[in-house]
């Protein structure tokens, strides 16, 4: 079974893939239209774009990566969709000493564990109409200002932040009680023009 991350050829019975780490989905969903396609296919039932690739599907369609009502918002402002330079608040969030925590976790919990963070930090960053520039191994970047405009990008960023520390504490806390983890997160704010 190939890797859709890296292409590395696993044992077809491979729920990781054994060069990087990358789930190996036993289906694929299409990025652009989102039909549901077994993970060997190179092309989608439903549309024909090509399935498997991470970074084609990130760009695809804004829907792929945004929720619903931002999508909507950044498709109706032409100057999101034909570029310029604006102020933006870049938000950087990670999993301090991510290497240890790992090595205390088998690979299947470590990855249960990361998806619930990015599903936080996500949740966190649209709240407030920020986009997931990039998923970062254990963490993210979020831009606040771009693709949407917004005069207080920089309160908005702020606000995102202060969400995700009360919301990442409560995932600490359980991880303390349930499985004896000690789960910290860093984050950092800077503001500049694109």
């Amino acid at each position: 079974m190939q890797c859709p991350t890296c292409r590395y050829d696993n044992a077809e019975d491979s729920r990781f893939c054994g060069d990087c780490g990358a789930s190996i989905p036993r289906s694929l969903t299409c990025p652009g239209c989102g039909c549901v396609n077994p993970a060997e296919q190179k092309f989608c039932n439903g549309c024909g774009q090509r399935v498997g690739e991470p970074t084609r599907a990130r760009t695809a369609a804004p829907h792929a990566y945004t929720p619903e009502h931002l999508a909507e918002k950044i498709l109706r402002s032409r100057a999101a969709l034909q570029g310029e330079r604006k102020q933006v608040t870049v938000l950087f969030a990670d999993v301090k000493g991510s290497m240890e925590l790992a090595e205390q976790l088998d690979a299947e919990e470590w990855h249960r564990l990361l998806d619930r963070f990015f599903q936080i930090l996500t949740d966190g960053v649209h709240r407030f109409e920020g986009t997931v520039n990039q998923y970062t191994g254990d963490g993210v970047m979020a831009l606040f200002g771009a693709p949407l405009a917004h005069e207080d990008h920089a309160q908005r960023a702020c606000y995102a932040a202060l969400h995700l520390r009360d919301e990442v504490r409560r995932f600490a806390d359980e991880l303390r009680r349930t499985q004896g983890l000690n789960f910290s997160v860093r984050m950092g704010l800077n503001s500049a023009p694109s």
